[in-house]
């Protein structure tokens, strides 16, 4: 893969093979934001579960005390009481059946994160296949299926986010943006890890962090110290 001048100039700046404490490697990934936009920070979790087996699966949330630094687009599926309380809550978007045409055949996505009320799941099951491969399935795992749509609502405003495993058994998720001080990012992502830290599957057998790297959108990857986080 060819990497433009600024991604080459910025990887010049650090050891890419050195694993650096976590205050260290947040101070490096802002220096290596070069881009024109206020970049996305990301950690990358690689893991030594193995997703096929479901006692290995790791998927939760948790609310990062600085937020994203993202602005969160919410639908909620809900009726009624549930869904004036959604709306009275700050969701994007409420609706029931009537969204599901505008889904599935109109490819309708101004929405980041998909809430349900329970009774709602008959109908947002409907839509598995469009909303599953793009991660947007609520899931009660989540907290996004659930009767609580103020709480759901608020947290997610508030910088919730889902981590869950992909089909390498990586975890991939934003902690911030380049913008953010060292000290907000070394936050995000402590809160981060411990709820991952947390999460390890009582079934594993060997190490569970194998790697974990944080990097800006355009930028290289910076290398953390596993051995200090777990």
């Amino acid at each position: 893969m060819k990497h433009g001048k600024k991604y080459v100039e910025a990887a010049k700046q650090y050891d890419k093979q050195t694993q650096y404490d976590t205050t260290e490697a947040m101070a490096l990934v802002k220096k290596l934001a070069v881009a024109k936009f206020d970049e996305t920070i990301e950690a990358h979790i690689r893991t030594g579960c193995d997703g096929r087996h479901a006692e290995q699966q790791i998927r939760g949330a948790v609310v990062l005390p600085h937020g994203t630094g993202k602005t969160v687009r919410i639908l909620v599926f809900a009726k009624n009481a549930k869904a004036d309380e959604a709306l009275a809550a700050g969701a994007d978007y409420v609706g029931a059946e009537e969204l599901i045409p505008r889904i599935q055949n109109e490819g309708w996505f101004d929405f980041d994160v998909v809430v349900a009320t329970p009774d709602m799941m008959g109908v947002v099951g409907r839509l598995g296949r469009v909303l599953g491969p793009k991660g947007l399935m609520p899931n009660p795992k989540a907290g996004t299926v659930t009767m609580d749509v103020t709480k759901a609502i608020k947290d997610i405003k508030a910088g919730k986010i889902e981590y869950r495993l992909d089909k390498t058994n990586i975890i991939h998720v934003p902690i911030g943006k380049a913008s953010f001080t060292e000290e907000q990012l070394t936050d995000n992502f402590q809160t981060l890890m411990g709820a991952i830290i947390k999460a390890k599957p009582a079934a594993l057998k060997g190490q569970y962090l194998k790697s974990v790297t944080v990097t800006p959108t355009m930028g290289p990857g910076v290398k953390i110290n596993t051995a200090k986080l777990a």
